[in-house]
């Protein structure tokens, strides 16, 4: 599809714009705005589009933001924090944000972490226990986890393998 042109109604393109930017994934006003001003869309023709879009429900932040925390939580176990951090680097707005990330309570993410921890600690067999603790806690730290739940669960792992082992 060509840029905005001279002679194009600006209203159209933007349209389209979002239309196929909707089409290919889901996207937030954030997201979808960004697009409508790399293409040159008026800012006064982008909020009017947006507008629609979102008064029937094409653009819906909360529910994008809904299944971002469940899918990302359950498939990559990231904690409340990064999948905040995440929602809000595409433009979410900090309370659709708050009620997104409170799905997942202290229960699910500990559960997630020990899940993360499962699968990795055979990795680090053969290591001395603070290499495992510092690489398994590493890794926890990087998908979000606070340094205390990573260490406890880290320690918890550790511990339980110790005496099934």
């Amino acid at each position: 599809m060509a840029d905005l042109t001279p002679d194009a109604d600006p209203e159209s393109v933007a349209r389209r714009i979002v239309l196929r930017k909707l089409t290919a994934a889901p996207r937030t006003r954030a997201q979808l705005a960004d697009d409508l001003a790399v293409r040159l869309v008026p800012d006064e023709v982008a909020e009017r589009v947006l507008d629609r879009f979102t008064e029937v429900g094409l653009i819906d932040d909360a529910a994008y933001a809904e299944a971002w925390v469940r899918t990302r939580h359950a498939g990559r176990g990231l904690s409340r924090r990064a999948l905040a951090h995440e929602l809000r680097h595409k433009g979410v707005d900090d309370e659709i944000i708050d009620d997104a990330v409170e799905a997942i309570d202290s229960d699910d993410e500990k559960t997630a972490a020990a899940a993360l921890v499962a699968r990795k600690l055979s990795a680090t067999r053969g290591l001395a226990y603070d290499a495992r603790v510092r690489r398994l806690a590493g890794m926890l730290g990087r998908k979000g986890y606070s340094g205390g739940l990573a260490l406890r669960v880290v320690r918890d792992a550790l511990s339980a393998e110790r005496w099934d082992g």
